[in-house]
């Protein structure tokens, strides 16, 4: 890279990334819309849903690289959530969206076995989640 230039087939590279799409799953409307406006401002495509329920029957229409998952949702946690969709694809990527610090060990005690390294603590500025999504992808 040439002062802070990507070459032609990094960019390619990242601009089939970003075609993948990502699930985001969060019960607080507000939130869910914010995040749906700066992913697809980001380029990326994207479905943002508030109800588990409804993500788990969406999830059996679309192939997803990436889930994006509210730990605190009523009827089912983004825990459950993520442990579903993991039997449906093994492959999926896993962020967990959390206000909660608690959670990170309560997952680890819950799922022992669940391999997600990606929390991400709400509020989060837009730039910082692009960012953690762009990690996720690589």
């Amino acid at each position: 890279m040439l002062h802070g230039i990507m070459p032609l087939s990094e960019r390619n590279h990242m601009a089939d990334k970003l075609r993948k799409p990502i699930l985001v799953v969060d019960d607080d409307e507000d939130i869910a819309s914010t995040f749906k406006a700066h992913l697809d401002h980001y380029g990326f495509q994207s479905d943002v849903l508030t109800d588990p329920r409804a993500a788990l029957s969406h999830f059996e229409k679309q192939k997803y690289v990436l889930a994006m998952l509210d730990i605190r949702m009523p009827e089912m946690s983004g825990f459950e959530l993520s442990k579903r969709l993991r039997k449906k694809d093994k492959e999926l990527k896993i962020c967990f969206l959390t206000a909660f610090e608690e959670y990170y060990q309560s997952l680890k005690e819950q799922y022992p076995d669940l391999d997600v390294k990606c929390f991400i603590k709400k509020p989060i500025s837009m730039a910082k989640l692009h960012k953690h999504i762009v990690r996720e992808l690589e």
